[in-house]
């Protein structure tokens, strides 16, 4: 057992890595912007870049995971991950920083698949598994809070020039030692099925999702225009074409990218449709409160971040004892956590104001927190449970492909929604509708997480008592 847990410390760096790394730059991005001479333009591109190769290469990190085997996966991973990261602390000019945050993010699409599962090849029982799933969420929660706090803390030091660099170059001292007990302790697991790997179906899945995913965060930060329009109806038209040639290559018993023996899994389905509706509120609830706290009750971004500290501290706390809870009470914990989110949300409707004492946003944000805490990683244990050895680096691409587009899709959708009723000139009234409208948006959108939480069969999420049957 306690080889077992030393094997997930490990494979846990590489997803505190992962998610670090998402919300790293953004503290520094005003240091960055004057080292460099940025645009505003090229500065969205920076942070979007990570994002785009992080979600257009995910299932193809999982399928290599499946063939080649998830333990030299993940250490490729990793070492792609220290050297992109060692591009980026030295990036002379904006292009050069796009272009490593975007090997940056598909080295992190090479590793992510296989956390998630050699966590379900590890760890065998529910018990365990649930357990496993736990420290998962953790370091979600460590990593969202960490990636903000070393952002800032190392961008304000004055100890070297452009000390912003030192938030890449702090990465090469975690990947080292995450390498050498990676070579030294993991075991290798791959697909008993031998197969060649499906390059032409790489480029048209990667191109597909590249063209979406790119033209959804241009959407974020210049609006819609018809090129991104255009753009959006490119990429479903290649997704599209990419479906009907992995089925016709399966039929003709060739090599393929996605294994549609994996939507034959009921809670597959419900997994990446409730992580989806969750995470299109998730983001978005983050987007348009850090909008809302700024700009309409003028908060500044200090205190802004001190009050989202509070969220990632009860996202941690509630990862830390909600598998327990969970082998006592089944799927029933989830359902609380949804509708502990819902009700947080409705107060903060009611009562976030610029007279709302501090107390009370440390408060509902850290309730939130909880509520999110005891439902993440139940979601990934929900879609990959009971998936065959055989597909789970696969499922595990696919699950954190819709996690990640989903994401994208809610700040902008939900995003959208929130400019729409603020207008051109908004007042501070005109700001409390709009955040009003965006939350309503995100309640819905956990009500149909709850109800496809509820169509999981009660043995994916076996009660403590069921288990000694």
């Amino acid at each position: 057992m306690i080889h077992k847990n030393l094997i997930l410390i490990i494979i846990l760096f590489g997803q505190l890595l992962t998610i670090m790394d998402i919300f790293i730059i953004n503290v520094s991005i005003p240091s960055i912007q004057r080292d460099i001479h940025a645009s505003n333009g090229e500065i969205q591109f920076m942070i979007a870049s990570y994002l785009i190769g992080f979600a257009s290469f995910l299932i193809t990190g999982g399928r290599l995971g499946d063939l080649y085997g998830r333990k030299k996966i993940f250490v490729i991973g990793l070492l792609l991950f220290m050297l992109s990261s060692l591009a980026c602390g030295i990036s002379a000019n904006a292009l050069q920083l796009v272009i490593s945050r975007f090997i940056q993010g598909i080295s992190a699409a090479a590793m992510a698949p296989q956390v998630l599962a050699m966590i379900q090849i590890l760890f065998s029982t529910h018990e365990e598994r649930t357990k496993a799933m736990g420290w998962y969420g953790i370091t979600i929660g460590i990593g969202t809070i960490l990636g903000q706090f070393l952002g800032g803390y190392f961008s304000s030091l004055t100890v070297i020039d452009e000390s912003w660099r030192l938030i890449f170059l702090m990465n090469i001292p975690i990947c080292l030692p995450a390498i050498f007990f990676s070579l030294k302790l993991l075991k290798e697991s791959k697909s008993p099925v031998k197969k060649s790997f499906d390059i032409l179906g790489v480029f048209i899945l990667s191109t597909g999702l590249f063209c979406f995913t790119y033209a959804l965060t241009a959407v974020e930060h210049a609006g819609i225009g018809w090129q991104n329009i255009l753009v959006i109806i490119i990429s479903v038209g290649i997704l599209i074409y990419f479906i009907k040639n992995q089925r016709t290559r399966i039929l003709k018993n060739r090599s393929y990218l996605i294994d549609f023996k994996l939507f034959r899994y009921q809670n597959f389905n419900l997994g990446i449709i409730a992580v989806s509706f969750f995470f299109i509120m998730l983001d978005s609830y983050f987007y348009i409160l850090s909008l809302y706290f700024q700009d309409g009750l003028k908060m500044n971004p200090l205190a802004a971040g001190e009050i989202i500290v509070f969220q990632g501290a009860g996202f941690i706390l509630a990862s830390l004892f909600s598998p327990g809870m969970i082998l006592r009470h089944g799927k029933n914990v989830l359902i609380a956590g949804l509708s502990l989110i819902s009700l947080v949300l409705i107060i903060q409707v009611l009562v976030f104001n610029t007279q709302t004492p501090f107390y009370l946003f440390y408060l509902l944000l850290f309730l939130h927190g909880v509520g999110v805490g005891s439902i993440i990683p139940s979601l990934a244990n929900i879609a990959l449970s009971g998936m065959p050895e055989s597909l789970v680096g696969n499922a595990s691409g696919v699950y954190n492909t819709f996690q990640q587009v989903a994401a994208i899709v809610g700040i902008v959708a939900v995003g959208s929604v929130f400019y729409y009723f603020l207008g051109e000139k908004p007042t501070s009234g005109d700001y409390h509708i709009a955040f009003t409208v965006a939350t309503f948006i995100n309640i819905f959108c956990l009500v149909l997480v709850m109800i496809f939480i509820i169509k999981v069969p009660d043995h994916i999420l076996p009660k403590k008592r069921m288990l000694r049957m």
